[in-house]
C-alpha cells in the first residue's frame, strides 16, 4: 500500500478542506454538503482523495484500494458529479447515468437534494449492494489522501 500523501503535522481533514477551498464558493459549498451527506449514509466508508490534474476526486470504498471504490464525488471548476466507478454495468432503467465511458458513468449533482431523489438513492443502493468487499456494518471510516498532482487545471471559472 502506498503511503498517504498527507505531510506530517497536517491532518487529512485539513488537507481535503484546502483542496475544496480552491473551488468557486458555490461549488465548494455543494461539495462539502454532498460529502457530509455521504459520510452520514456510509459512516464506515474510507474516503480516498485524489487532487488530480482535471478534478478533485473523493472516492468511497470499503478498503484503501482504488479498484474497490463504489462511487466518488468528482469536483470540477464547473460542477460536481456523482461518479460510479463501474456505472456502465449497473442497471439504470431510468437512464440517469451520463458519460461515454465504457466502465464509469456519472450523475450531475445540481444540489445536495439530488442525493435524496428516490431514483438516485436506488442507483447508489444497487452499486453498494453488489460491491465486494462491502462497507463495514459498523465502525468509522477515515480519509486517505492518495495523490496530489503538481499541475492542475484552474479550479475556478473566473
Amino acid at each position: 500500500m502506498p503511503p498517504s500523501k498527507t505531510p506530517p503535522g497536517v491532518s487529512p481533514a485539513k488537507q481535503v478542506a484546502s483542496f475544496i477551498a480552491k473551488f468557486d464558493p458555490a461549488i465548494a459549498k455543494l461539495t462539502r454538503a454532498c460529502r457530509s451527506k455521504i459520510r452520514k449514509r456510509y459512516p464506515s466508508a474510507i474516503e480516498l482523495v485524489y487532487d488530480n490534474y482535471n478534478a478533485l476526486a473523493i472516492g468511497y470504498s470499503p478498503t484503501e484500494r482504488t479498484s474497490d471504490v463504489v462511487f466518488s464525488l468528482a469536483v470540477y471548476a464547473r460542477g460536481l458529479n456523482l461518479y460510479f466507478m463501474y456505472g456502465r454495468s449497473l442497471p439504470d432503467p431510468d437512464g440517469l447515468l451520463q458519460g461515454s465511458g465504457t466502465q464509469g458513468a456519472f450523475i450531475r449533482l445540481e444540489s445536495v437534494s439530488t442525493l435524496d431523489e428516490a431514483k438516485v438513492v436506488e442507483l447508489i443502493t444497487r452499486a453498494v449492494r453488489r460491491q465486494r468487499p462491502t462497507f463495514a456494518g459498523k465502525g468509522r471510516g477515515y480519509t486517505v489522501v492518495k495523490s496530489i498532482s503538481a499541475k492542475q487545471r484552474p479550479r475556478r471559472t473566473k
